[in-house]
């Protein structure tokens, strides 16, 4: 039996918005807090030697009781449907997520014992990971590996226009995070409504936007949780 060592510690309150695969935001920063039971320095001992990590976590969201031997995914229109196991899709057999991560830094010493930084996540906040583990360039990348089906599928950036009025708002810290985000259309793949507006939850923001002829505007920018 396998339990979490550790937890991620995200912007990302909900799955609206999470960028669909690991590093396609590297400005998008989460730290990993271990368990207490696991709290140990010593079990980091020469990860800081490593520039990127591979992380195992749950899709904690997405457990169910059963599961389908097909999935729909996104990028597909959501309309054709493939074996969940020649996808990514959270909706498996074990809900078992996999992430490379780059390694910003090491804390050893802090009130939650020892902490790693990390870029490019994609994991909502306090999602459970169950391992981490060094990644090695010279192994684990295969430059002429074949992407299937996912390879085909051509994934243009959005423009993007914030009001200045609005991007103001956006403390500094996350402006370059939040342009990278809404240029990934963060919009479900089946979901193309260009009346509708859509909005997700981001470090404490709630952001709202539309998205007409591959331009994402953003109509609202607030703080529901601050105390004015």
């Amino acid at each position: 039996m396998i339990k979490p060592i550790a937890h991620i510690s995200s912007p990302f309150p909900a799955k609206f918005g999470v960028p669909r695969q690991p590093g396609l935001v590297p400005s998008l920063k989460a730290e990993i807090i271990f368990e207490p039971e696991y709290r140990i320095s010593e079990a980091l001992r020469g990860l800081e030697g490593y520039s990127h990590i591979w992380v195992i976590w749950e899709f904690s969201e997405s457990v169910r009781d059963t599961w389908s031997p097909t999935v729909r995914p996104p990028r597909l229109g959501g309309n054709k449907r493939v074996g969940v196991f020649a996808t990514r899709s959270p909706f498996r057999p074990n809900p078992i997520g996999l992430s490379v991560l780059e390694l910003e830094k090491i804390e050893l010493s802090t009130p939650n014992g020892p902490v790693i930084h990390v870029k490019g996540a994609d994991l909502i906040d306090n999602t459970p990971i169950y391992d981490i583990k060094p990644y090695l360039p010279h192994i684990d990348s295969i430059p002429d590996a074949k992407a299937g089906f996912a390879g085909d599928v051509v994934s243009n950036k959005l423009s993007v226009v914030i009001p200045e009025n609005l991007f103001e708002l956006i403390p500094p810290a996350h402006r370059a995070s939040v342009k990278a985000i809404l240029e990934q259309d963060p919009r479900p793949g089946y979901q193309k409504d260009d009346t509708r507006e859509y909005g997700f939850f981001y470090a404490d923001m709630e952001i709202k936007f539309i998205v007409q002829d591959s331009v994402l505007t953003v109509t609202e920018l607030t703080f529901p949780h601050r105390i004015s």
